[in-house]
């Protein structure tokens, strides 16, 4: 009696999370792969072509579709590549230096945690402001006169800066709470060994959190390839292009102005989706042999 009324309160729990699983990311996603073989503008019936929106993306150089994918996938590659070790890095030295409880860490602690509670659209039309050669405080406090937004390097520097100010929060709390479980009485006799402070942190510390590390690089890994609002927002995928990223362009094939492609953009999706896959497993790899 008492295990199926341990059952009853397990499936209450975990049903509902089930249901929304299935409502919101398995059927969509399912849904999602089948458009892809397809030829399909969202209001009539699809129509089943099997891989040629694939091949159309990859292989036809004449194809717009194949100009969008591989410059969105290089634009968004490139930001992964700018922000990953910065919202790996950053946080982690914050978290380093505040798990030695200077003055006030709490506050700082906190500081550092508020702009991950914004929304992208806030945080980028707080940052448009200010960045704003008409009207913005920044560009006037410093002197510049370029147009950060619509100039190179200035555009990525700027995506760069803000996407890390804004993400660096949730990992910090993530290496807070992990610095916070290492064992006091390992760094205490590193310390009557003569450790310095950068030696406890490689052989002490850094060991201790691999696990949160390697769950850290891999959800910043997967953000960063689904970056949108950001460029969107600040640079509108200029100057030229060059920071539209490619789910600017699968939203603009299926949503956008015009007929819509929603078989193509559901192939640029799948393909964004194998990536990401593929260097999450990569990480994974990695990381399971240093341990």
């Amino acid at each position: 009696m008492k295990k199926k009324h341990n059952g009853l309160w397990t499936t209450l729990f975990i049903g509902p999370h089930m249901v929304l699983f299935l409502l919101f990311f398995l059927v969509p996603a399912v849904f999602g792969i089948y458009v892809s073989f397809t030829d399909w503008d969202l209001y009539g019936t699809p129509k089943w072509v099997g891989f040629e929106n694939f091949k159309e993306i990859l292989f036809d150089s004449n194809s717009i579709y194949h100009t969008q994918f591989f410059n969105g996938a290089k634009n968004t590659i490139l930001f992964v590549i700018f922000t990953v070790p910065l919202c790996i890095i950053v946080p982690l030295a914050l978290a380093t230096m505040l798990h030695a409880k200077p003055k006030l860490y709490k506050l700082f602690q906190s500081l550092f945690y508020i702009p991950t509670l914004f929304a992208v659209s806030a945080v980028m039309l707080i940052w448009g402001f200010l960045l704003s050669l008409s009207y913005g405080p920044l560009p006037k406090w410093f002197g510049l006169k370029v147009d950060i937004a619509s100039t190179q390097p200035w555009a990525w520097i700027a995506l760069v800066l803000i996407t890390v100010w804004w993400c660096i929060g949730q990992n910090l709390i993530i290496y807070v709470a992990a610095l916070g479980g290492v064992p006091t009485e390992q760094i205490e006799a590193a310390k009557i060994d003569g450790a310095g402070n950068f030696m406890i942190f490689r052989k002490i510390l850094m060991p201790n959190i691999r696990f949160q590390l390697f769950f850290t690089t891999v959800t910043t890994t997967i953000a960063q390839f689904n970056v949108y609002g950001q460029p969107l927002m600040l640079t509108n995928g200029g100057p030229n292009n060059s920071t539209r990223v490619l789910m600017m362009d699968i939203q603009q094939n299926a949503f956008g102005s015009g007929v819509p492609a929603a078989g193509m953009a559901s192939a640029m999706a799948v393909l964004l989706g194998l990536v990401i896959m593929v260097v999450s497993l990569i990480q994974f790899i990695a990381m399971r042999k240093q341990d």
